[in-house]
């Protein structure tokens, strides 16, 4: 029988006309409630502090009790990080976001009853724990789970949501903010942060796992149902290709002996990895300095609006030009704010002024083509499966040591130095550009296993080569033939059929035998064989 090829194993059809794809994104958008939660409770945070009422309640926070509710948080989440990656990876990504909702639903309750400050700053610690580990599972399920032709777009869009948590805080508590003499005007948004965490504790567990966890834990034919009704809409045989890719990869990564944190430098490409995702780490966290006063809800939608633009052209694009063009933009763009800033400062220009305005927006327009869609989905994607949600959590820890930097220093600096701070990240902004320019590769394409190709090169292949393509040529040798399906499929191949192969440019002839495990075509875009 003549095999399938691989566009014949990926549905074309519109999407909304495939169940098993409706199903997988509608398990996917449970997922992506994490980072809207995240995004809540950041808009929500800053939006309390500006209620009357909150303040009266609680004493008038001042100095280092109102720096410790800004920032224990984020002491939550530093506590939870080293602990995260064991949770997602030894119990599963659905757990993990189901442990993590679980506290965050705790210290809501905790929050929204506070009566001094001492529980509030306990609650929000609490939530900061929580988030933690749904956060470190949650786009890992993203990216494992989704449909192979909407990974990118999907995986894009959990940032995304972000914003759209943001900005239904900021005008909960906008609404709330209007409810005078009452504690209700901030324990109404307290209330409502806990809506996507009960959802998710409710739902989770009923979704699918990620195949790849399944298989890494020797759940195979777990693995394999979950691809069967949700990637081959119930056709058992039609994502063998990527049963087979990823089991094959897990199994070429155990080889390598058990994971730790120090297997993330151990090798030339994992160095590679961390090199990229931290620099990207500190690139997201470290944003231009003033800008935080004067996002406001418009500014806000106009972000979401430009981010959910960009993730659908992920694939179309690609993520190498985008970083490329935001990073570019965004240099050229910060150039002109620090010079209206300049002549502001110096000269009280009016037009100066309105520049400054209008240069805030491109500056966040630019930053929303790439760093919002692309930041997690690039991370993850680079990350092979037994190091992934280890190197998501020092993703997530460069972040929260630039946010700090962001908090502390930057006030400091612009109080003494003034408009003349800004040249700092006109040079940063110029350093990431030429980093971005050496050091991100392109990616798309391609699925989460072939991207080792890029990171590992040929210490991490062995023997196995990457195909672009694979011609069939007829031939007569024996057959193998596997156990006759309920269906009546035939199941026999050619046993040394003659294939051309183009591997890295180069057209090979080779002679594959597929044994019985080995069903279809593995891969998608590029298909790896053992020769």
């Amino acid at each position: 029988m003549d095999w399938p090829s691989v566009a014949e194993l990926i549905d074309r059809g519109p999407w909304y006309h495939n169940r098993g794809i409706v199903l997988v994104n509608l398990c996917v958008i449970l997922a992506l409630l994490t980072s809207y939660t995240n995004g809540f409770d950041g808009s929500m945070a800053n939006g309390l502090q500006l209620i009357s009422q909150w303040h009266s309640y609680f004493g008038e926070p001042t100095g280092s009790t109102l720096g410790l509710l800004t920032s224990v948080q984020n002491i939550g989440g530093f506590i939870a990080l080293p602990i995260a990656p064991y949770v997602t990876d030894g119990l599963g990504r659905r757990k993990a976001v189901f442990i993590g909702s679980l506290i965050m639903l705790g210290g809501v309750a905790l929050q929204a009853q506070s009566r001094n400050v001492a529980q509030f700053i306990a609650a929000r610690g609490m939530i900061g724990f929580g988030l933690t580990f749904a956060m470190n599972a949650a786009p890992l399920l993203v990216t494992e789970l989704a449909y192979p032709t909407q990974r990118g777009p999907i995986t894009a869009m959990y940032n995304v949501t972000w914003y759209i948590g943001s900005i239904i805080s900021a005008w909960t508590t906008f609404g709330t903010f209007r409810i005078v003499g009452s504690t209700w005007s901030w324990r109404i948004p307290s209330i409502l942060q806990a809506m996507p965490s009960l959802i998710q504790v409710a739902l989770i567990l009923f979704t699918p796992e990620s195949p790849r966890w399944l298989i890494s834990k020797g759940k195979d034919q777990e693995a394999r149902a979950v691809l069967t009704n949700y990637h081959g809409n119930g056709d058992e045989y039609h994502p063998l290709y990527e049963y087979n890719e990823i089991r094959e990869a897990i199994a070429l990564e155990k080889e390598f002996g058990k994971t730790s944190w120090a297997t993330l430098v151990k090798t030339p490409g994992n160095r590679r990895r961390m090199r990229v995702i931290i620099a990207m780490g500190f690139g997201i966290g470290i944003t231009a300095p003033g800008t935080k006063t004067m996002i406001n809800g418009i500014l806000q939608v106009f972000n979401f609006g430009m981010a959910i633009g960009s993730s659908l052209f992920v694939d179309r694009i690609g993520r190498r030009k985008l970083f490329l063009l935001s990073n570019a933009g965004m240099l050229v763009v910060f150039v002109f704010w620090t010079i209206s800033s300049a002549l502001f400062a110096e000269h009280g220009s009016r037009v100066a002024a309105n520049t400054t305005i209008v240069m805030i927006f491109l500056y966040y327009g630019f930053y929303d083509i790439a760093w919002t869609p692309l930041l997690i989905t690039y991370t993850i994607e680079i990350l092979p499966f037994q190091l992934r949600a280890k190197g998501f959590a020092i993703m997530s820890f460069t972040v929260a040591l630039a946010l700090v930097f962001n908090q502390y220093v930057n006030p400091v600096a612009l109080a003494k130095l003034g408009w003349k701070y800004y040249l700092f990240y006109v040079g940063w902004l110029a350093f990431e550009l030429v980093f971005v320019f050496l050091y991100v590769w392109e990616t798309k394409g391609r699925t989460l296993e072939q991207t080792a190709v890029l990171f590992d090169g040929e210490e991490r292949l062995g023997n196995d080569v990457y195909v672009e393509e694979v011609v069939v040529r007829r031939a007569e040798p024996r057959q193998l033939s596997t156990p006759t399906p309920s269906d009546g499929r035939d199941n026999s191949d050619k046993e040394g059929s003659s294939y051309e192969m183009k591997v890295k440019g180069t057209s090979i002839q080779s002679s594959l035998h597929l044994d019985q495990t080995e069903q279809s075509y593995t891969g998608d875009h590029r298909l790896r064989f053992k020769v």
